[in-house]
């Protein structure tokens, strides 16, 4: 049996961020939705996405939120347990920092120009 989920690596050039957990990653870069009309399916519209990952990261000596807050024009790389690689280039922190002070984490989402799975 195959090994699909579990442990779980990701970094900001290079530099390991603690990974609580909640890792999402969403490589797809257009969206396609259907256009019904009165009489049958006309056919789909397709659109751009911003690639995105997003997870906890544990509030680690040393992890300052305001250095996660200003990153920007970086690579952020995340391996998955199943030996998954994915990339997003050109990536800057988007939205903003709460801190759970109960769980000692925060939630980080960034985004970026292209995210790519690398292949083994």
């Amino acid at each position: 049996m195959a090994r699909i989920a579990g442990v779980a690596f990701w970094s900001v050039d290079g530099t390991r961020l603690a990974v609580r957990g909640n890792l999402t990653v969403s490589p797809s870069a257009t969206e396609k939705a259907g256009i019904a009309g009165q009489d049958y399916v006309h056919g789909y519209s397709e659109n751009p996405l911003v690639p995105y990952i997003q997870g906890d990261v544990s509030l680690m000596p040393g992890t300052r939120v305001a250095d996660v807050d200003a990153i920007t024009n970086s690579t952020i790389t995340v391996e998955l347990a199943d030996g998954r690689v994915f990339t997003l280039k050109n990536a800057w922190r988007a939205g903003r920092s709460e801190v759970n002070s109960k769980e000692g984490m925060f939630q980080v989402r960034f985004e970026g120009t292209s995210c790519t799975e690398l292949t083994s």
